[in-house]
C-alpha cells in the first residue's frame, strides 16, 4: 500500500449517513463503494418503497405500463444498510448527529440529497381530486384517474405539467392546461424559443390557456380569476418545486434565497463533515460565473460521484458539469444542454414549425447552450463542444444538415 494510500485510508470516516433515497442518495452510496470506502454507509429515505428512479413516474409508471421503478441496485451485497419510512429531522453538527423521526442516529460525514418538493398551489391542500406528481405514492393515485378518463385540469405548464398532459392524452383523458404566465415554460426558456411548443397542446388535442390565473379549486372545478370555470374530475398541479431543506433550520448550515443548500464547488457545505448534492443544493459553476441550482437527473447521477471521492481524499476536479435534461412531450424528444443566461447571439438549425429542430447560445464564439427537438446527434455533439469550449462558426451553424461537429471555427 501506499504512503498516500495509507494517509488517505487513515482519514477516511468509519460512518456515512445520507440523508434522501433519491437518485442522488442511492448514487452516493454506490459511488462510495466503487471508489473503496470500506466504512458504514447508511441510507435514509422518508419513504416506505425500496429507492426508485423519478422519470418514469410521469410516463411508464402513471399509465400502468410499470409497476414501479427501483433502482437496479443489490443494496445488500454493497454492504449499504436501507433506513426507509424514517424522515430526517434536524442536524446537530457539533454533536456530528441527525435526528430523525425513528430516533437519532450519530455519523462522520452526512450527505445531504432530500431533493426537491413540490410548491403547493394555496388553498387547494385538502380538496378531493386535487393531485401532485413527484412520488410513488402520487403516480398510482393518479393511474386509475387517467384509466376513468376523468376530465383533467393542469396547473402549469412548465416540464412536469406538459409531462402529465402529455400521458393524460395519451390515456384518452380531456386535458385544460392553466398557465398564469403568457406561454408555457416562461421561466425555464425565452420567449421565442417556447412559442412554438404552444402549438404542441393544440396539437395533440389539449387546451392551454395562458394569462390564467386559478382563483380557488372547489370539488369537480377549478375557478379562474376571470370567473372562468373549468370542470374537473382531478386537478394536477405542476406549479414548480423547491429544495426540500426546511429540516436544516438551526442547524447552521447555510442556505441561498431558493432555499438551497449552498455548497462549494466540492459540494461541501458550510459545516464541517456535511455535504449536499442533487436537487437540495446549489453549486458555483466557473463555466457559466454563477451559482447554479440545477434540478435534474443528470446532476443527481454525477455530483454523487465528487462527493464521494472528497470524502475519502481522492482530490476530484471540481465540479462545474455542463447541465443536462431531457422531456417526452406530445410525441417529441427535448432535450437541452447548458446554461443560456449568459448567452448573446441566438442560432437556429431547421424551422421550430417542423418535427425537428435545434436552438444554439452562443457567448462571444462558444456555444454555451442548446435545446434539441428530436434531433439527439445535435444534443450529443452539442454538450461535447460546450464542455470543450470549442470556437464555434455561426454560419456553419445555422445548417441544420451540418453535423454540429463541423461547425467549428
Amino acid at each position: 500500500m501506499s504512503e498516500q494510500t495509507q494517509e488517505q485510508g487513515m482519514s477516511q470516516p468509519r460512518r456515512v449517513v445520507v440523508v434522501g433515497a433519491g437518485m442522488a442518495g442511492v448514487q452516493t452510496a454506490v459511488a462510495l463503494r466503487e471508489q473503496g470506502f470500506t466504512g458504514t454507509v447508511t441510507l435514509i429515505g422518508a419513504e416506505p418503497h425500496q429507492p426508485y428512479d423519478r422519470p418514469p413516474l410521469s410516463k411508464a409508471v402513471l399509465l400502468g405500463k410499470a409497476e414501479g421503478s427501483a433502482f437496479d441496485v443489490d443494496f445488500e451485497s454493497l454492504g449499504l444498510e436501507l433506513r426507509l419510512g424514517c424522515e430526517a429531522l434536524a442536524v446537530r453538527p457539533d454533536a456530528h448527529v441527525l435526528d430523525t423521526s425513528e430516533g437519532p442516529v450519530p455519523y462522520d460525514v452526512l450527505v445531504v440529497a432530500t431533493g426537491a418538493e413540490p410548491i403547493r398551489l394555496p388553498g387547494a391542500e385538502g380538496v378531493p381530486g386535487v393531485h401532485l406528481l413527484r412520488t410513488l405514492d402520487d403516480a398510482e393515485r393518479l393511474r386509475p384517474v387517467l384509466a376513468e378518463q376523468h376530465d383533467i385540469v393542469v396547473v402549469g405548464a412548465g416540464w412536469i405539467g406538459a409531462e402529465f398532459a402529455t400521458a393524460a392524452r395519451e390515456a384518452g383523458c380531456a386535458v385544460t392546461v392553466v398557465e398564469a404566465a403568457d406561454r408555457p415554460l416562461a421561466e425555464a426558456l425565452p420567449a421565442e424559443v417556447t412559442a412554438p411548443m404552444t402549438t404542441w397542446y393544440a396539437d395533440s388535442g389539449a387546451e392551454l390557456r395562458t394569462h390564467a390565473r386559478v382563483a380557488r379549486v372547489e370539488p369537480g372545478a377549478v375557478m379562474l380569476d376571470d370567473g372562468s370555470r373549468l370542470p374537473a374530475g382531478a386537478v394536477v398541479v405542476g406549479i414548480g418545486a423547491r429544495p426540500a431543506t426546511a429540516w436544516l433550520a438551526g442547524s447552521g448550515i447555510a442556505l441561498g434565497e431558493r432555499g438551497e443548500v449552498l455548497a462549494d464547488d466540492h459540494l461541501r457545505t458550510s459545516v464541517p463533515d456535511v455535504y449536499a448534492v442533487g436537487d437540495c443544493a446549489s453549486f458555483p459553476s466557473r463555466r457559466y460565473g454563477e451559482r447554479l441550482l440545477v434540478h435534474h437527473w443528470d446532476n443527481a447521477l454525477q455530483g454523487p460521484r465528487t462527493v464521494a471521492a472528497d470524502m475519502i481524499g481522492l482530490t476530484p476536479a471540481a465540479y462545474d458539469p455542463v447541465p443536462y435534461f431531457w422531456s417526452e412531450q406530445f410525441g417529441r424528444f427535448v432535450q437541452y444542454a447548458g446554461h443560456h443566461t449568459s448567452a448573446d447571439a441566438t442560432v437556429w438549425r431547421g424551422e421550430p414549425s417542423g418535427p425537428a429542430w435545434t436552438v444554439c447560445w452562443l457567448r462571444g464564439d462558444r456555444l454555451v447552450a442548446l435545446l434539441a427537438v428530436g434531433r439527439p446527434r445535435d444534443l450529443a455533439q452539442g454538450r461535447r463542444l460546450i464542455e470543450a469550449g470549442t470556437p464555434m462558426d455561426p454560419e456553419l451553424l445555422a445548417d441544420p444538415a451540418r453535423p454540429l461537429k463541423a461547425a467549428t471555427a
